[in-house]
């Protein structure tokens, strides 16, 4: 039986200049769809490429002193280099001074001056060479262009035009009878009430005052202008008009087009002109154009005269695919605009990944290792708490699909995360540290095979956001091919156990926050990001005069003593600071010393290990109370032996004079998480 096909393209790419990370943003999104949809056994299709004609380009070129197809091989070359950097699993590339392409249009535009959809006049008005685009005098705004806001000049030339006037209400009835055909929806409603009611008027589709372009056969000095030419490449690319039989029949297999991903700016050539176009030529129209929002940086919109545009490349190289990925996915609802910003890509990268994510792959692999041989194992029997995590796997697999189908990227990651949060809380809950030390086997199995079943039903499910990541903790787990395919998520409980699983570094490492704002506001031309206040938890042990409470004889326990005018250590470089390491621990367990009024016995659960420390504070807190409160510990310190008992460690707090608080860290924190 053959595969249901799917067809998405993004916007091809106009190669006057490198790209920036905006222009990543739409291509990322169409990755991560044709990704999703493969992983569901679609015969998918996916197209993207570059509109490599008309005046800015050739301007650009003469300004470089190169050759105009010299100048655009290397942004190409440029381009197609940063796809591959993002794991871009493009089908193909389409330029539009390849023949495949010029060829068809030529053909294309012959066509419709016979049938009457094109005519030659003159041309008068106001025209924008950065945007290529024609405007009345009732569209501008303030006497400039209302896209850019630069500058226009009045032309007059001889030009053909297209009657886009004699296809207006065929459109509006497509509109009614395809309601989801523009997304989101608010821009049919602008789409319609600023250029179709006013008057849809003919479309210039030729020019004579440049010639780097597709030339008109017969009437060789004018060159067919940008839209009649880029648009066309969706289904050029595809083989229409071809005279290779097995390219038509690609083309007949193909279109029309499940979507085109577009950017808000160009969603009206996409859904005016472009289906206007299709109608001429007597082909179906695309099945959804969806024009999604712009990213845009503190101060606007990314701009090159504005010096805040961030490279890309920079980003990868720094962070990886898969991080830059994951943020453009999931910090932006797709269709609507989102602000790039330094502090929300570190926290992302810090909380997501590396917290959630990362630390649950992570913790989980060196458990096994500690308990179990480095093996998935046999579940036995489960109780409440695994069938809870299973009915969540259940439903998440369900909203992921729901919402990828919507093309809600956020949302379905968010959905994702749920059950990773879950997965995390569930170890924390079940303590497997003290199963294997209470020696009970059958339990301990049952955890750990959950906990390593929802870690391969995650990782399937992020491959089309995160594919490098995805794939490598498959890798890691030891996962057959059988269990990675889509619908082995549909239920809980493949049969894994017995694989071997390897101990690995961490997929994301935690980042230092103020390091990587000061390298990002580097990698922008515009002004420094500032450190956000409480960006990841602190312990700041140096707001005041640090001293230890009878350390080494009444337990391990800093406590930060209330400033009075405030009088400090002498001060130390980071370097010092960062020799001691904090993590966020969860008190599984709390009891007195015998013969000891300040001394508790703390047993600590730092995510792979349980630690037993003993600290002075049982003057303030009954032992029970503490149970389950999440702290920051101290986890480098020498062990040493207090009253007898070991201490490995030792954990935070603050005091005055007569009061005492643990510090702690919200319930969210996973256990090892590291403090800095």
């Amino acid at each position: 039986m053959a595969k249901p096909t799917f067809y998405i393209t993004t916007p091809i790419y106009y190669p006057n200049d490198k790209l920036h990370i905006g222009h990543s943003y739409t291509t990322v999104a169409a990755d991560a769809l044709a990704r999703y949809k493969r992983l569901r056994g679609y015969d998918v299709m996916y197209l993207t490429g570059t509109d490599e004609h008309g005046q800015k380009i050739q301007l650009r070129a003469q300004d470089a002193g190169k050759p105009v197809m010299q100048f655009l091989d290397e942004i190409i070359a440029w381009i197609k280099d940063l796809w591959y950097k993002l794991d871009i699993s493009y089908d193909d590339f389409i330029r539009t001074t390849e023949p495949r392409h010029t060829k068809v249009v030529e053909e294309i535009f012959e066509r419709l001056i016979d049938q009457g959809d094109i005519y030659l006049s003159d041309y008068e008005g106001w025209y924008c060479t950065p945007c290529e685009s024609f405007w009345a005098e009732r569209e501008l705004v303030d006497g400039k262009c209302p896209d850019c806001g630069r500058e226009v000049q009045f032309v007059s030339e001889e030009s053909y035009f297209f009657r886009m006037s004699k296809y207006v209400d065929r459109l509006l009835q497509f509109y009614e009878e395809h309601p989801d055909f523009i997304q989101p929806e608010s821009r049919k409603n602008e789409m319609i009430n600023n250029f179709i009611k006013p008057g849809l008027k003919d479309l210039c589709v030729s020019r004579t005052s440049f010639d780097w372009g597709i030339p008109v056969r017969r009437d060789p000095k004018h060159v067919v202008y940008v839209w009649l030419d880029a648009l066309t490449n969706y289904i050029t690319a595809i083989g229409y008009g071809s005279d290779d039989p097995a390219q038509r029949a690609k083309f007949e297999k193909y279109w029309p087009a499940d979507v085109h991903f577009v950017g808000k700016e160009i969603v009206r050539f996409h859904v005016i002109y472009w289906p206007i176009i299709l109608m001429a030529l007597g082909l179906p129209l695309p099945k959804k154009v969806y024009g999604h929002g712009f990213l845009l940086m503190k101060d606007g919109k990314m701009s090159k005269s504005k010096g805040n545009v961030i490279d890309p490349k920079l980003l990868i190289d720094r962070y990886g695919s898969d991080a830059i990925r994951y943020f453009l996915l999931r910090e932006i609802p797709f269709g609507q605009d989102g602000v790039f910003t330094p502090e929300a890509l570190v926290e992302r990268l810090n909380f997501d990944l590396a917290n959630d994510f990362g630390n649950l792959v992570h913790r989980t692999a060196a458990m096994l290792h500690r308990f179990l041989g480095g093996r998935i194992p046999q579940p036995g029997p489960r109780t409440q708490a695994e069938l809870e995590l299973a009915e969540l796997a259940e439903q998440t697999v369900r909203d992921v699909e729901q919402h990828m189908d919507e093309m809600q990227f956020s949302v379905a990651l968010a959905d994702i995360w749920r059950l990773v949060r879950a997965a995390n809380k569930y170890i924390d809950d079940m303590a497997p540290w003290a199963l294997h030390k209470q020696g009970d086997e059958e339990r301990l199995r049952t955890v750990m095979y959950t906990v390593a079943e929802t870690i391969r039903l995650v990782s399937v499910w992020v491959q089309p956001f995160i594919p490098r990541a995805g794939a490598q903790v498959l890798d890691q787990y030891g996962i057959s091919p059988e269990h990675r395919t889509w619908d082995s998520t549909h239920r809980f409980g493949a049969e894994i156990g017995g694989s071997a699983v390897e101990q690995r570094p961490p997929l994301f490492p935690r980042l230092d926050v103020e390091q990587e704002l000061e390298a990002l506001a580097g990698l922008t031309r515009g002004p420094a990001p500032a450190a956000k206040e409480q960006t990841e938890p602190r312990a700041d042990a140096g707001a005041g005069e640090d001293r230890r409470e009878n350390a080494g004889q009444e337990g391990q326990t800093v406590e930060t003593q209330a400033p009075a005018g405030v009088q400090t250590k002498d001060t130390i470089g980071i370097d010092v600071f960062d020799q001691v390491e904090l993590r966020v621990g969860q008190i599984r367990a709390a009891e007195r010393i015998p013969n000891a009024d300040k001394l508790l016995r703390l047993e600590v659960d730092l995510g792979a290990e349980t630690r037993q420390i003993v600290s002075g504070i049982a003057k303030h807190f009954q032992p029970e109370e503490l149970v389950g409160k999440k702290v920051v510990v101290v986890v480098n310190l020498k062990p040493v032996k207090l009253r007898g008992v070991e201490s490995s460690g030792m954990i935070l707090a603050a005091s005055t004079e007569d009061q005492l608080q643990l510090v702690t860290v919200p319930d969210f924190m996973p256990n090892g998480a590291v403090v800095k």
